[in-house]
């Protein structure tokens, strides 16, 4: 029986914060009617008042009389102010002014009627210090309908779930500005509840009426947070730059979202005045901004200096870093941007984004293999590059650990055939996707980029011996690329989505990390900074643990790592370490004038040797001789040695 009493009282409370939250907004009349209702009241209180405590009881008043001339000039100030115009439920201190100011008008206009009636009939009209306690009153009286409406309506919104409340992060210029877009748009989604800073002497201040909460109390701070039922943090980007991550992680960690904007200079005019664009495009807070380092950014202008008005081509243009690549060349104004791969739906799907987002941009499309000669050789020659970025390339571990041969003819004949065609059309420069896996590799794909390396750079070598040539041969190498095709944030994302389990293939593998933007931009600057035959590297920060980014994605999802989601760990494989590197252990490096970027020292080849053994290896690879090809490799880079793979086996001939 209880339990029924208690299902319909749950009922009841569910239709009356239903019906509350869905009422319209109360007509224009009705809202002067019941000012005008609490003005009566507001007169009666306060010439009993003033009768009481100023003139005593033998003071006569025209109730009559001087009510019809109280209401009737108020009317028309209400009526002058608009002070009935305004949505009860959203009254801002905008509102509160116009009160004040019609009623200040209001007892002006009274004090002149009374000395008015009094100097031409000798009668007193109103008494003035009735006119002064009817402000007072007036203005208190509205100003509590006001709050009420406004209070109960915010706490029934926030009750059926169709407002969130939300708290700013942040008390200076960027954080108000946020505050004041969420208050000026009646139709958002959002309430705002207060403020969370990490400053000094915070508590107990206020800004538009709201707390301002002191993280540096976190334990009370997220109590109080709780306790307003709030269920987001808004971040400007200003501010997420500054942040601590271990902050955002604990907001996260007791179910606080966190929302970050566009920043100041993308909000639109018309739509930072109306507060819409800011929630339009307000997003949550995304994996990468809680990596433990600072974003890389570079210097743009000298790359604008280059690439204007040059022709650009990209390779594997279609893929997670070739169409980054091209979308930031784009933005440089050259003269013809051409884009190969041999994907044809990506391709076509970034000639559609191309089109649309830059109209003026000359671009051509090739549907081409980097592993054939010929089709490489028309294709130069019928666009005569000034400038090459070659991202065509095979890079998962697993897959390639599977098919050696055509890693090879992908990975090491492709570079070989747009380098050799680099130099035989008279490129300017060719700079080379590569990937810390080719430092002290353990499988395939890292092996075969570090082949990649050694060919560009022998080749870059003998052209400056033999002063013939003019390309500039430049490597770039990093890390693990968020969001990339195939990375584990977009698996992890679809695992998640699926209700888990998350796969993590060991507890202790870490990895370096770098947003798509971030690794475009550094292959961009590598084609300014470099001269010819050197392997640009990224202070890259500390690396991150697989297992951690993945308890922290499902953080983010709103979920908890374990109870919601599992983690399961399913082992290393083919191929994979548990460290990547970004340095063999024999090489060093040399600064330049960016402080995150160096120049790796490593271990330089003759052109004629390596000409011959990479031949061979090619040879191998049409044969579709696997333990050929790899023995080879092997010949090539000494320092690779095959871990979790079948082809260890190889690595014990070589030691007996």
């Amino acid at each position: 029986m209880m339990m029924k009493t208690g299902h319909r009282e749950h009922s009841f409370r569910e239709m009356l914060v239903s019906k509350v939250s869905s009422i319209g907004y109360m007509p224009r009349w009705a809202v002067l009617i019941m000012d005008m209702l609490l003005c009566t009241f507001a007169f009666y209180v306060a010439y009993a008042v003033s009768k009481d405590v100023y003139y005593g009881h033998d003071v006569e008043v025209n109730w009559t009389w001087d009510l019809v001339v109280l209401l009737s000039t108020q009317a028309v100030w209400f009526g002058v102010f608009h002070t009935y115009s305004g949505i009860l439920r959203y009254s801002t201190f905008v509102d509160v002014v116009r009160l004040i100011v019609s009623l200040m008008s209001e007892m002006v206009t009274l004090y002149v009627l009374h000395v008015a009636v009094l100097w031409f009939a000798g009668v007193s009209l109103l008494l003035p210090i009735g006119i002064l306690f009817y402000g007072m009153f007036a203005f208190v009286f509205l100003f509590v309908l006001r709050l009420f409406v406004k209070t109960s309506y915010d706490a029934f919104v926030i009750s059926s779930g169709k407002k969130v409340p939300v708290v700013v992060y942040g008390t200076k210029t960027a954080g108000v500005s946020i505050a004041k877009m969420l208050k000026s748009n009646s139709d958002s989604r959002f309430m705002l509840v207060g403020f969370v800073d990490d400053g000094q002497r915070v508590y107990d201040k206020r800004i538009f009426g709201r707390r301002i909460f002191s993280l540096l109390d976190m334990e009370r701070a997220l109590r109080e947070l709780k306790r307003k039922r709030v269920k987001a943090v808004v971040v400007s980007p200003f501010k997420m730059k500054q942040l601590d991550t271990s902050v955002l992680t604990m907001l996260i960690d007791n179910g606080i979202k966190v929302l970050t904007v566009p920043a100041m200079e993308q909000w639109k005019e018309g739509d930072a005045v109306e507060g819409i664009d800011i929630e339009r495009n307000m997003r949550n807070i995304q994996i990468e901004d809680l990596l433990n380092r600072k974003p890389i950014e570079l210097e743009k202008s000298h790359l604008r200096k280059q690439l204007e008005g040059e022709v650009v081509m990209v390779t594997g243009a279609a893929g997670s870093i070739g169409s980054e690549i091209s979308r930031q060349v784009a933005s440089y104004d050259p003269k013809l941007l051409v884009l190969v791969d041999n994907a044809e739906t990506p391709m076509h799907n970034l000639r559609l984004e191309l089109t649309e987002r830059y109209p003026r941009l000359q671009f051509a499309c090739y549907i081409a293999d980097v592993r054939s000669r010929e089709r490489m050789d028309y294709v130069f020659g019928e666009v005569r590059p000034a400038y090459v970025y070659h991202a065509a390339a095979y890079k998962h571990v697993p897959m390639m650990e599977e098919f050696p041969s055509e890693c090879v003819k992908d990975n090491v004949m492709g570079t070989k055939n747009v380098a050799d065609c680099a130099v035989r059309y008279g490129v300017k420069s060719f700079v080379m996707v590569s990937t810390d896996k080719a430092v002290n590799p353990t499988n395939v794909m890292g092996a075969s980029k570090r082949v990649c390396e050694i060919y560009v750079q022998s080749l870059s070598n003998k052209l400056a011996n033999e002063g013939v040539g003019a390309t500039k041969f430049i490597t770039t190498r990093f890390g693990n690329v968020l969001g990339s095709n195939g990375s584990v944030i977009p698996l992890f994302k679809k695992q998640i989505e699926k209700g888990g389990p998350v796969t993590v293939t060991h507890p202790e593998i870490i990895r370096y990390f770098m947003t798509i933007p971030e690794a475009c931009q550094l292959v961009l600057e590598a084609g300014t900074m470099g001269r010819g035959g050197e392997i640009f590297i990224f202070d890259m920060g500390q690396p991150v643990k697989i297992a951690d980014l993945a308890e922290k994605m499902i953080r983010l999802a709103g979920l908890h790592p374990g109870r919601d989601i599992e983690v399961k760990y399913t082992g290393l494989r083919p191929g994979e370490k548990l460290y990547e590197e970004l340095l063999n252990v024999k090489e060093t490096t040399k600064p330049t004038y960016h402080e995150k970027i160096m120049i790796a020292t490593v271990r330089e080849y003759a052109y004629d040797d390596v000409k011959v053994k990479i031949g061979e290896m090619i040879r191998l690879a049409e044969a579709n001789d696997d333990y050929g090809v790899v023995k080879a490799m092997k010949e090539v880079v000494p320092e690779y040695v095959s871990q979790n793979s079948k082809y260890e086996a190889i690595d014990a001939e070589v030691k007996r």
